[in-house]
């Protein structure tokens, strides 16, 4: 049935007291019909009985009987708009399928070129280096030919001096040779000094060509290239796997109720720093109440997580996790054994690992942004520098049996010195 044909259908099958399809559909003796209950109210509700239509009156209350032949008609009616209504349904329920699946196929893509252009502009990195390297070669290649042809050179200019002198010796041997044969003696002796004092008089001796030193030159040069693509391969390895464990970021909140009474929180639960003045809070058993601490709202007790906190402008700071049962009244020496898996900094320069005994960190730059991310089931904290895309530290080997809590400490005030909150900054995965 056609919508146009469905709507003239439905008009012809309205009641014109309730404007809706008849239900048990009668007929007055004036020929018009009615939803039985419809007439009835409308006569119960009135003093006289008249047909709502046609106005006619009737002396006494019409007996209604149910219109067989209409309530059929009416009947299949509602019978072929369901059916309609039904396949309108699924056509629009095949129809947004297939539309959610264009959205996946057209995500799929996007997802695809985000890869290739990411391995693309890696691919090239590499290759510019490669590129770079042969560029380097190839001016090396060009040096040894100059030297060589510098060498070739100066040999040309003693070889050429040194025949010259050949074949002036040659030719006063020849002289001497014809004087040897004279019988005049006197003559002889008169010409022999003229011919000793024509000789080349240069020593020799002491010249010679020093051939250039190739040797190592070009196993230099390889063991450059190595170096230069290791490193930037290092660099590449690193930032790959900072993006993958980006993909584990969490929203992390401080928890007010474990916050030291020194400490200041922001109301969004996102920044934290040293105060002066100490607050009056509750001293529940979550709280830290000698040193300057505060833990995350979240726990994790399984999977894998990453946060990324902002430490720019700080002199002292401590980071990391904690199990739910560590000690937060007392002394507490920042181990894994104590429940605690941290780095710090002091002294605005002084990177450690608290593994028990402090592991002095060398750090190419100082970290303006620290991301954090365990594997639980892996037992592996890590550290990284989230702007240069290096790896910190990692603790390895782990054995988690507890919830753990993101840690942070911003330290103490300083005079002002450390005033700079911490800040856990939502992760840009699209770096």
């Amino acid at each position: 049935m056609s919508t146009a044909s469905c709507l003239r259908s439905e008009d012809q099958f309205l009641c014109s007291i309730c404007l809706d399809v008849f239900t048990d559909p009668v007929t007055t003796s004036c020929g018009h019909n009615f939803c039985k209950n419809c007439i009835t109210e409308h006569w119960n509700s009135n003093d006289q009985y008249l047909c709502p239509i046609c106005k006619e009156v009737f002396i006494t209350r019409p007996e209604l009987h149910v219109n067989t032949l209409l309530s059929g008609m009416v009947s299949q009616f509602r019978q072929e708009s369901r059916q309609e209504a039904s396949s309108k349904a699924e056509i629009q329920q095949m129809i947004q399928k297939r539309r959610l699946k264009i959205q996946e196929i057209k995500h799929s893509v996007d997802l695809s070129k985000k890869d290739a252009d990411r391995e693309i502009a890696e691919g090239v990195r590499v290759f510019n280096v490669l590129k770079e390297s042969i560029k380097r070669g190839e001016e090396i290649v060009k040096t040894i030919k100059e030297r060589q042809k510098t060498t070739e050179k100066q040999a040309d200019v003693f070889i050429k001096e040194l025949e010259q002198e050949i074949s002036k010796l040659m030719k006063r041997s020849s002289e001497v040779k014809q004087l040897s044969r004279s019988e005049d003696h006197l003559h002889l002796l008169q010409n022999i000094p003229s011919l000793k004092a024509a000789l080349p008089t240069k020593d020799w001796t002491e010249v010679s060509v020093r051939p250039p030193s190739y040797e190592g030159t070009v196993v230099k040069a390889v063991a450059q290239v190595d170096k230069t693509l290791s490193k930037e391969m290092r660099k590449l390895f690193t930032e790959a796997e900072l993006k993958r464990v980006q993909q584990y970021a969490v929203d992390v909140t401080l928890d007010p109720d474990t916050a030291h009474p020194k400490l200041i929180l922001s109301g969004d639960g996102k920044k934290v720093n040293h105060g002066d003045a100490k607050k009056n809070l509750p001293d529940n058993p979550k709280r830290f109440t000698r040193y300057a601490n505060v833990l995350g709202k979240q726990s994790f007790s399984s999977g894998r997580f990453y946060f990324e906190v902002q430490v720019k402008g700080k002199t002292d700071w401590t980071l990391g996790v904690a199990r739910e049962s560590i000690n937060r009244k007392g002394e507490i020496p920042l181990s894994p054994q104590n429940g605690y898996w941290c780095i710090w900094l002091r002294n605005a320069s002084v990177y450690e690992a608290l593994t028990g005994v402090l592991i002095d960190l060398s750090l190419k730059s100082q970290p303006q942004k620290v991301g954090v991310f365990v594997d639980y089931e892996e037992g592996l904290v890590s550290f990284y520098d989230v702007d240069a895309a290096a790896l910190i530290y990692s603790f390895t080997g782990c054995s988690f049996t507890e919830k753990l809590y993101p840690y942070f400490s911003p330290c103490l005030n300083d005079g002002g010195k450390n005033s700079a909150p911490l800040i856990i900054c939502p992760v840009n995965q699209t770096a």
